[in-house]
């Protein structure tokens, strides 16, 4: 009688990158929602206040996936400010005119912007970076805990984990070796006196 154990079935590569996704998914989320509490707090009507929560939440929840997607494929380093403030550049201003023209159309507007295409997209980009930096921020919060619960099911997830230990590491390593630096140079300074 045979007693081998067979090992479960490895999920779909998509649904291992999709399961990866979702910390960009809930801070995307977590944007739309907070745009709809400003909204409500400036007195906007219901329907203006829940098509703000999905015009910018849902894009926004999209992009944060793809940035999920492209972290675990190597294309961004975990917490690169600079590569996520590029990326951002463009689909922050993006998703903000997602959200202008939902809300247009829903309202029954005929006009989408109050300020020439371009001007609405430049100031956009400039909000990006702030955008950029608290979504990283976030992420970065959310991410690991995550990818930790699931990376013995998920081996795009444990690839992660295994970039996320390599950055602490190397971080560590960083700080050891300059206060180590630090204490010489005050050592030196004091057999020199």
């Amino acid at each position: 009688m045979s007693t081998h154990t067979t090992a479960a079935p490895q999920m779909p590569l998509a649904l291992q990158y999709a399961e990866v996704a979702i910390p960009g998914i809930g801070v995307g989320l977590i944007a739309g929602a907070f745009a709809a509490g400003v909204a409500a707090m400036a007195g906007l009507p219901a329907v203006q206040i829940a098509t703000i929560a999905t015009g910018l939440g849902i894009p926004l929840a999209l992009l944060g996936a793809g940035y999920c997607v492209l972290l675990a494929l190597g294309k961004f380093g975990v917490g690169a400010v600079g590569p996520v403030a590029f990326y951002w550049l463009v689909g922050f201003p993006l998703a903000r005119l997602t959200d202008q023209y939902l809300v247009a159309t829903v309202l029954g507007h005929d006009e989408i912007l109050r300020e020439p295409l371009l001007s609405f997209l430049a100031f956009q980009a400039m909000l990006s970076m702030g955008f950029a930096i608290g979504f990283l921020w976030l992420h970065e919060r959310i991410a690991p805990h995550l990818l930790i619960r699931i990376k013995d099911h998920n081996p795009v997830a444990a690839h992660l984990v295994e970039r996320y230990i390599s950055q602490a590491t190397a971080l560590e390593e960083r700080r050891v070796n300059a206060k180590e630096e630090r204490a010489a140079k005050r050592g030196r300074r004091r057999g020199s006196s």
